[in-house]
């Protein structure tokens, strides 16, 4: 694509391919002072630090406008965490993370309107997601595996009741939950 559009922007004299990679290259440079310049940086955490601040330099306004809206909730929500940790808007370890989702579960039930509600419960999910980060867990994949296992151990439940002569939804929240003990084994 990028030589497709460099050839039309050269048939109108706007740009040509010497100029794209050129500026790509210059933009590399620029972007990777531990590799080309005399900036240390012993870790990729560092390597990412310095790239947000480089970004913010070229004229950003923030560091999270390089985050689609268009994106799946749960994955921007891991992007949002992972730049703004860039700049060094990180939780100090696990153990503060963790208070943190307990007060937005505590905001959670004592809030009484259910707009807020909802808001607050976004916010338990906002947290979660960044305890799965900085435990370096994709949330995502994460949810999706227990999605499938959850759907197995289901299944097996329903089997479960099935081979003992019974339906599913004529049969006690009970009976299910020791279906669903014996599905888990």
């Amino acid at each position: 694509h990028i030589v497709f559009y460099a050839k039309i922007a050269s048939e109108q004299n706007q740009f040509d391919i010497a100029y794209v990679i050129q500026s790509i290259n210059q933009k590399l440079i620029y972007r990777h002072p531990h590799i080309y310049s005399d900036t240390k940086a012993e870790t990729e955490e560092e390597v990412k630090q310095n790239w947000e601040k480089l970004k913010l330099n070229e004229g950003k306004e923030s560091v999270l406008d390089g985050v689609p809206n268009n994106m799946p909730s749960m994955i921007k929500a891991y992007r949002i965490q992972d730049k703004v940790k860039g700049v060094g808007f990180e939780f100090p370890n696990n153990e503060s993370i963790l208070d943190k989702i307990k007060e937005e579960i505590d905001e959670f039930h004592l809030e009484t309107d259910a707009i807020k509600k909802e808001e607050e419960f976004g916010d338990i999910l906002f947290s979660l997601v960044n305890y799965a980060r900085f435990n370096a867990i994709n949330p995502e994949s994460a949810l999706e595996k227990t999605n499938k296992k959850f759907i197995a151990r289901f299944k097996k439940v329903e089997s479960i009741a099935k081979e003992n002569n019974q339906k599913m939804g004529e049969i006690s929240l009970e009976q299910m939950d020791e279906y669903w003990n014996l599905a888990k084994i």
